[in-house]
């Protein structure tokens, strides 16, 4: 009878020790469990060359995307600081979806993306396509986003003074300038807003979220049912009608530019009741000619008057109701640098039925909770298509 019993004991033990082996081989061939020899095994192959990069490698990079190391999380999903072998620094964006592309058209476009590079362009590294599992490796900001800086001063350490606003806005501009006319790949962004460009240690603006979409060099439109961007920043005929060229980034960059000066976000500033959004004060500002008025307070006396008013009229040129009547970044870059005389902003031109229903959007976007008022998508009804789709559908992130 004892040796019956001590046969079952011996029986449970050995299955619950081959359990509970099963269980940790299973954790760690996912990569649920590592030591520190195995994270350094995987980042061993990690390249920044190479483009293409493993699960097991990026998840060992960042702690197994540990909470302390997570940066923020957009429309798209979540991004993470993670970091090789030899202490370079990385981000992450984890996406929560795919495009429609299959793997391997995907991995290409990523590839092709992955090799546009310029001082003021975020440097996409490469991506991570395993599964479900979806991410893309870019170079790392040390000082957060744009937004971060000049909405969120309570929590920002830093000080932008009037040369670095205005050093910032012409490197936004020439980043604009290379996507539209310089790169290989040329692109239009769709989504320009302050939490899109990042500052680096020396606070040198980098465009991110690049690659959403592109025109070709004849710079066809892209009419598309589905309008990637964000309320406040987008052109109305791209909003209402979905109708994308240059111009749309253009307009983008306009009311960015305003913000930098005056140091408020564009649909969050309201001075009365009566206006929806900081353009609208600045059109009744201009038409008065108090321009100067708008500057942002924090610079006190340590700006130049001149030179603020002269970047208030260039965002007031970008966000002309006309598409036709706006400049070119590549010309904005000029009127800048001041190569280029600026002319009188045309705030005359007759509402347009798209602006007439943006107004609509404003008292309930003034509605909406901090999370939702920030949406990269919005769905559109077309007045027409595009004979081709110019770029497939793809996520920001």
């Amino acid at each position: 009878m004892g040796k019956k019993y001590t046969f079952v004991a011996i029986g449970v033990v050995a299955a619950a020790l081959c359990l509970s082996l099963l269980i940790l081989g299973i954790a760690w061939k996912r990569g649920y469990i590592a030591d520190q020899n195995s994270r350094e095994k995987d980042l061993r192959g990690m390249d920044l060359q190479t483009g293409v990069f493993t699960y097991r490698q990026i998840k060992a990079a960042t702690d197994s995307f540990a909470d302390s190391n997570k940066l923020g999380e957009g429309g798209f999903g979540s991004v993470y600081m993670g970091r090789l072998l030899d202490g370079t620094p990385i981000a992450v964006k984890k996406l929560s979806s795919k495009s429609k592309q299959g793997n391997r058209e995907f991995v290409n476009e990523i590839g092709m993306i992955a090799g546009i590079q310029h001082p003021n362009v975020v440097r996409l590294y490469g991506c991570c396509v395993e599964g479900n599992h979806l991410l893309l490796v870019y170079e790392y900001m040390e000082n957060n986003s744009l937004a971060h800086a000049l909405f969120e001063h309570n929590n920002s350490k830093l000080e932008i003074d009037w040369p670095t606003r205005q050093r910032i806005c012409v490197g936004i501009a020439k980043g604009l300038t290379f996507l539209h006319e310089d790169s290989v790949l040329k692109m239009v962004h769709r989504d320009i807003k302050a939490t899109n460009v990042l500052l680096d240690a020396d606070l040198t603006p980098k465009i991110s979220d690049f690659g959403l979409a592109k025109l070709d060099e004849e710079e066809n439109t892209h009419i598309t049912t589905r309008v990637a961007g964000t309320i406040g920043y987008m052109a109305p005929e791209y909003a209402l009608r979905g109708y994308l060229t240059y111009k749309a980034d253009v307009y983008s960059f306009g009311v960015l530019a305003l913000e930098i000066v005056v140091g408020k976000s564009n649909m969050k500033y309201r001075p009365t009741e009566d206006y929806y959004c900081l353009l609208d004060w600045v059109v009744v500002l201009q038409q008065k000619g108090r321009l100067i008025e708008l500057v942002d307070p924090r610079l006190g006396s340590e700006f130049n008057k001149k030179e603020a008013v002269r970047m208030i009229k260039i965002a007031l040129l970008c966000t002309n109701k006309a598409p036709a009547l706006r400049p070119t970044m590549s010309e904005v870059v000029n009127m800048l640098d001041g190569r280029t005389k600026i002319k009188e902003p045309n705030m005359n031109v007759i509402m347009s039925e798209e602006e007439l229903m943006l107004k609509e959007i404003g008292p309930k976007f003034h509605e909406m909770k901090p999370h939702e008022s920030d949406q990269t998508e919005i769905s559109i009804e077309p007045t027409a298509f595009s004979s081709h789709d110019l770029y497939p559908d793809s996520q920001n992130f």
